[in-house]
């Protein structure tokens, strides 16, 4: 789907979702609830929030090592804000294109490389999630006769353990049969429209050059260990954003909530993922009894607490750049035929235009 239409049915979600969570509270209750949140804790939990995108900025690291050593935390940092900037932003969900490209402007490192790492990260990021809700629902604390939509706990954790181990099968096969795999793609590939088959298999190959990280133990365990902790982190920042709303739960909640919600932000939305933050935020805090005014201000408040600050550093580091919302908005064309090139023998760049250009400071 072309980025314009992703954005229509992102908007289209956002305003069913939002009109369903809103429409089935009174704003009254809603904003007793926010006029009762303690300010400290939520500007704690701001902070440990954005003090995430840091993480992000050392991990990535660890995942650039096979391709690139060497580059800055700053320069990883800007780039890293920059495509949550975008993601707030701007439409389609470009984030990650324009992260990529960011750091292809300030570092010597390939637009294809960059992109395949942020791929490998959003596997990781999959994984880790799942182990999280996992685990949590594992515990014996966890509120098992409580129902989730249409779906019981009990249902639930059987469909996480399956996507799991679904997913650990296709990563030791794209791990050791790398050839197999892209192989297969190319066969399926020549029965779609080119314009779908060409790219998805170009976006294969980037991400399994990625995949070097998987196969060097030392870099793996790096990696899934700074995955956990920022995780663990980010709900760290829902528990005490959940406190400042008086939610008194656990941390073990505070996991869960983040789990549901990051998924839940997976599904397309209007720029800033509002409507479907909310709706992960009211599914998971309904499994632990918490009723709806508390959790739709926690989901407001918390979430526009996060939205402001990388947004505004996003836009700091963009400018440094002298990239404009113009160019960050282009930058998926810009990456996928980074990406395209790359796979056919090009530099990995975007062809007559070139990526270099000012450090930040």
């Amino acid at each position: 789907m072309k980025a314009k239409g992703r954005a229509a049915v992102g908007i289209v979600i956002t305003v069913l979702l939002l009109w369903w969570i809103l429409g089935g509270v009174s704003f009254g209750e809603v904003w007793a609830e926010v006029r009762k949140a303690n300010i400290w804790l939520l500007g704690l939990a701001v902070a440990l929030t954005t003090a995430t995108f840091l993480l992000r900025a050392l991990r990535w690291r660890v995942l650039l090592h096979p391709i690139c050593t060497g580059i800055p935390l700053r320069s990883r940092f800007a780039a890293v804000n920059i495509g949550f900037m975008a993601n707030n932003l701007l439409p389609a969900r470009v984030g990650e294109f324009a992260r990529a490209y960011a750091l292809a402007r300030m570092e010597p490192v390939s637009v294809s490389g960059s992109f395949g790492s942020l791929v490998v990260e959003r596997f990781l990021d999959g994984l880790t999630l799942l182990f999280f809700v996992f685990l949590v629902m594992a515990t014996p604390g966890f509120p098992s006769e409580a129902p989730m939509g249409e779906l019981s706990p009990g249902i639930l954790f059987r469909g996480v353990f399956l996507v799991m181990g679904v997913l650990l099968v296709v990563m030791l096969a794209l791990v050791l049969l790398p050839g197999a795999v892209v192989g297969l793609a190319e066969r399926v590939s020549v029965r779609l429209p080119t314009k779908l088959g060409r790219p998805a298999v170009d976006a294969l190959k980037a991400f399994l050059s990625g995949l070097t990280v998987f196969r060097r133990p030392g870099l793996f365990v790096q990696a899934v260990l700074w995955s956990l902790l920022i995780w663990a982190w980010q709900a760290a920042a829902f528990w005490a954003g959940m406190q400042s709303f008086g939610i008194r739960v656990g941390f073990d909640a505070a996991l869960f909530v983040c789990g549901i919600v990051a998924f839940a932000v997976a599904v397309p939305a209007a720029p800033g993922f509002f409507g479907t933050f909310q709706a992960g935020a009211m599914l998971g805090l309904g499994v632990y009894g918490v009723a709806e005014a508390p959790a739709v201000a926690f989901s407001l408040g918390f979430h526009l607490g996060g939205f402001v600050p990388v947004t505004l550093i996003g836009l700091y580091y963009a400018w440094m750049l002298g990239l404009s919302l113009k160019e960050v908005g282009e930058s998926e064309t810009r990456v996928e035929k980074a990406v395209e090139l790359s796979q056919n023998g090009g530099s990995g760049e975007t062809g007559s235009d070139p990526v270099e250009g000012p450090s930040v400071p």
